[in-house]
């Protein structure tokens, strides 16, 4: 009878440990609150995901944040997104919150849209002219990602994902 109450205070004491370490640094509703956060952009659901993106040079414009379903053919094709939630960008860290269907594989692509004008720019040789990232922060000094390599598991409500943006 002493082993299964020793266990469940060890249990006990490194849950405590773990929340006091992890608690601060995430917010309330990525530690499994039923509530989406304020600005939770989308068609509502239960199932959320918020997108911390890190490295945005100015405080000008939008943060467009791209959800793509499972599906490689549609991936950053012209229309083939589920949705596109836009916040306004700050610099250093932008936070935005997007509703996605159910929890799934999606693919997660960002630009800092420094003129809001909802489109992402390119330079007149079709380079990028704004800022961009994509979930699994994939290397992309060759071009574009592999579908592969952005495929994000969205297994519950309330996750936290980063990514780091890249610049021309």
């Amino acid at each position: 009878m002493t082993q299964p109450r020793r266990f469940r205070a060890a249990a006990a004491l490194i849950a405590t440990v773990a929340a006091s370490i992890a608690g601060p640094s995430l917010p309330a509703f990525a530690q499994g609150a039923t509530t989406p956060p304020p600005g939770c952009t989308g068609t509502p659901s239960n199932t959320w995901i918020t997108v911390v993106a890190n490295g945005l040079r100015s405080s000008t414009g939008l943060l467009a944040i791209t959800l793509y379903a499972d599906n490689s053919k549609k991936f950053l094709a012209k229309h083939g997104s589920l949705y596109v939630g836009r916040v306004s960008a700050n610099t250093g860290t932008t936070r935005g919150c997007i509703f996605v269907p159910g929890p799934g594989v999606y693919a997660l692509a960002l630009y800092h849209d420094v003129n809001a004008n909802r489109k992402f720019d390119r330079s007149g040789i079709g380079l990028p002219a704004e800022g961009y990232g994509f979930s699994n922060n994939p290397a992309t000094l060759a071009g574009l990602p592999a579908f592969s390599s952005v495929r994000l598991n969205i297994p519950r409500a309330g996750l936290v994902t980063s990514v780091r943006m890249k610049y021309p």
